[in-house]
């Protein structure tokens, strides 16, 4: 039972990361805003989730993970609902705050869980990468379903049916049986594990990750609808929105391909900076192809940068845990706080340029972030674990 709170958990998350690129179509002639403003809509989650990040991290550590995978659950669903029905740009701020405290509920259950209870514990970067084909998956089935519902019924109950979906796991959490937690730990804890080398460099390697992939979950779409339409301008808005939503499920299904793929490795956890290394470096060269390609290239792309994301983070994390397996859940909120800095003004920064000039030529914006994450990963393998 505590593995399906902890797939499910990875699984919401998936959802949250993709729902404002999933309903941003709709959602920016629904409230009047531009692209500018969509992007505001972003930075306020992803900086939300900084601030929940920590405090969910040392929340697990003291009262356990039921307490607050309920609470993931709930206020997600709530916030999720909340959004489906506001109609002006500050009715959407509000749900965006919200949500960012229940994605990071769930993101702390279920990322510190996995690598715990997946393959015995043994190899911590392949658990990560198996458990988080789930946020792929939730990544996967939100465009996918929005798309569907919007051609069957109103905006209100095709972002509702999302709202029940996340909310379902709930029965599960009750239920399972979650490991013991540390009652001592505390926020100045969780703050001085910033000075563990180890804990340091992840922190860095997620920000630039979080900011490549908050920037495709949230752009793609958008991406894709601009290409399609300028190359063929005979296809209809509404078959051009449908086309840029189902990037992102193309994206996302790769994703979950490459961290399966990745997770049958058994040496991952030791020579894991170097598969880091190495999706970044593809992650560049398809982003530097995106800034110059046509439509007919658009899905082969989005195929490609998915496989070269999918191994990213979950190594990052079961890497990280190998070295300092104490405190997981402050360990984890504070790398991936640091790591949501990314989220918060990188793709606001797409956005803001995109306004002048188009979203295609803003992704160049995202090469300097590969180049650092090679940089960081070398150095996250050769660093020492946990002192003391």
């Amino acid at each position: 039972m505590v593995a399906a709170v902890a797939l499910m958990s990875v699984f919401g998350l998936g959802m949250c990361f993709s729902l404002l690129g999933s309903i941003g179509l709709k959602l920016m002639p629904r409230l009047n805003i531009d692209q500018g403003k969509f992007g505001s809509l972003i930075s306020v989650f992803m900086f939300t989730c900084l601030l929940a990040s920590l405090v969910m991290g040392v929340l697990v550590d003291k009262i356990g993970y039921k307490p607050v995978a309920i609470f993931g659950f709930v206020i997600t669903a709530c916030s999720i609902f909340a959004l489906s029905r506001g109609k002006t740009f500050i009715a959407a701020v509000i749900p965006c705050l919200l949500l960012g405290f229940g994605a990071m509920a769930m993101n702390t259950v279920g990322n510190t869980l996995i690598p715990q209870i997946l393959y015995e514990g043994q190899n911590q970067a392949a658990a990560s990468n198996m458990g988080n084909v789930f946020f792929g998956l939730g990544l996967f089935v939100t465009p996918l379903l929005v798309s569907f519902l919007f051609r069957k019924t109103t905006y209100e109950n095709a972002v509702s049916a999302l709202a029940i979906l996340v909310l379902l796991p709930v029965v599960f959490t009750f239920f399972a049986k979650f490991p013991d937690i540390d009652a001592g730990f505390a926020i100045a804890d969780a703050v001085a594990l910033l000075k563990e080398p180890v804990v340091l460099v992840a922190a860095l390697a997620l920000f630039c990750y979080i900011s490549l992939e908050s920037s495709f979950c949230n752009w793609l779409a958008p991406y894709g609808k601009e290409v399609i339409s300028r190359d063929f301008p005979s296809m209809s808005a509404d078959a051009a929105d449908a086309a840029g939503q189902q990037m992102l499920s193309v994206f996302a299904v790769a994703m979950m391909a490459g961290r399966l793929l990745a997770s049958q490795i058994g040496m991952i956890t030791v020579h894991g900076s170097w598969f880091i290394a190495g999706a970044a470096a593809i992650i560049g060269l398809v982003i530097f192809a995106m800034t110059k390609g046509s439509a007919l290239w658009t899905s082969a792309l989005a195929v490609c940068a998915g496989m070269a994301f999918g191994p990213c983070f979950p190594t990052v994390v079961g890497v990280t845990f190998s070295k300092h397996p104490a405190n997981l859940g402050s360990v984890f909120g504070i790398i991936f706080a640091v790591g949501l800095l990314g989220g918060v003004v990188v793709p606001k920064a797409i956005g803001n340029m995109a306004k002048g000039s188009s979203v295609q030529k803003s992704l160049k914006l995202l090469l300097p972030a590969c180049v650092l994450l090679i940089v960081l990963a070398i150095i996250l393998g050769k660093v020492k674990g946990m002192v003391g």
